[in-house]
């Protein structure tokens, strides 16, 4: 049960991740997600240098929109140099753009940027970075991304070493009166979906256990009970 101090306004959200769906029909896989009354669908945006994979790119994102999707893209961009394609990925149907905070740049800039690419913003913390990181910029963002597993493969386990920090991250919104959505990713499941969002989290990133779920509308509506 989530305790009053960490209780968010925010209802618990299920993003599948398209990272774990069938690469072979991209637009089928965004399709079941929109079958099932979901809202959000998670893009995984990997450039093999920040993280050691390759994923999408953003004429993937336009060709879910040409083909009709009408679902909340929240974009995670894994890249050594996001603010290069934030105005690509808007383009291309991004509803939501997360930028991490680890590479050197501009993050206050890129985080404004984005906003007046008329996208929501958020930031997103490495396993081994701390909260403090990112601080001075959750005023300016939408979301925060707490990152449950070394990001650039789908299928690993959660690290619960983690919780300290969404439960940190919440109790900074709680008492400074921010509104952001709290997000997780890595390895999560409706077992571990529990744990963080006893911890303050109120959004769930699910690649491999959704679309490897034997039922996913059941996967979903364990979610919707958190």
């Amino acid at each position: 049960m989530v305790t009053d101090l960490l209780r968010t306004v925010h209802p618990p959200l299920l993003v599948p991740s398209l990272l774990a769906g069938d690469h072979a029909n991209l637009g089928a896989s965004a399709a079941k997600v929109e079958q099932l009354g979901l809202k959000w669908l998670h893009l995984d945006i990997m450039d093999g240098h920040f993280v050691p994979n390759f994923t999408f790119g953003p004429e993937v994102l336009a060709a879910l929109r040409r083909s009709g999707s009408k679902l909340f893209f929240d974009t995670h961009l894994m890249l050594d140099e996001p603010d290069r394609y934030i105005e690509a990925f808007a383009k291309a149907g991004a509803d939501n753009i997360s930028i991490h905070i680890e590479p050197n740049y501009d993050h206050a800039g890129t985080l404004a940027r984005i906003r007046a690419l008329r996208c929501q913003c958020g930031i997103v913390l490495n396993p081994g970075t701390p909260a403090r990181a990112i601080e001075a910029l959750l005023p300016q963002v939408d979301l925060v991304l707490v990152m449950t597993v070394q990001p650039g493969f789908g299928g690993q386990s959660f690290r619960r070493d983690m919780l300290p920090k969404i439960s940190q991250l919440a109790t900074w919104r709680k008492v400074r009166n921010l509104n952001f959505r709290l997000e997780v990713d890595g390895g999560v499941d409706p077992a571990t979906a529990a744990e963080c969002r006893a911890a303050g989290a109120d959004t769930f990133v699910a690649g491999t256990s959704f679309f490897k779920a034997p039922d996913q509308a059941a996967f979903a509506a364990a979610f919707a009970k958190l």
